[in-house]
């Protein structure tokens, strides 16, 4: 059975943390902008950091696991 577990929290995390989409740090005009849809250089850089930052802490530190797979028994 394969371990799924990073793949879903890869996952999750790059929708939640997509600049732009829910918010952006650092905004264009703002510190913090809510649903603007645009990005910037600096704000790509900053969510790929956190990005790396909780998919280590998820994945490595707390260790998620999902395993998924037809069981068969007799």
């Amino acid at each position: 059975m394969a371990d799924w577990g990073p793949v879903f929290v890869a996952v999750v995390l790059f929708v939640l943390l997509s600049p732009g989409l829910i918010f952006q740090i650092p905004g264009k005009s703002r510190v913090v902008e809510i649903g603007s849809m645009q990005t910037s250089g600096m704000s790509i850089f900053f969510h790929s950091i956190v990005f790396l930052g909780l998919a280590a802490v998820f994945i490595l530190a707390v260790g998620v696991h999902v395993h998924l797979g037809v069981v068969i028994s007799n």
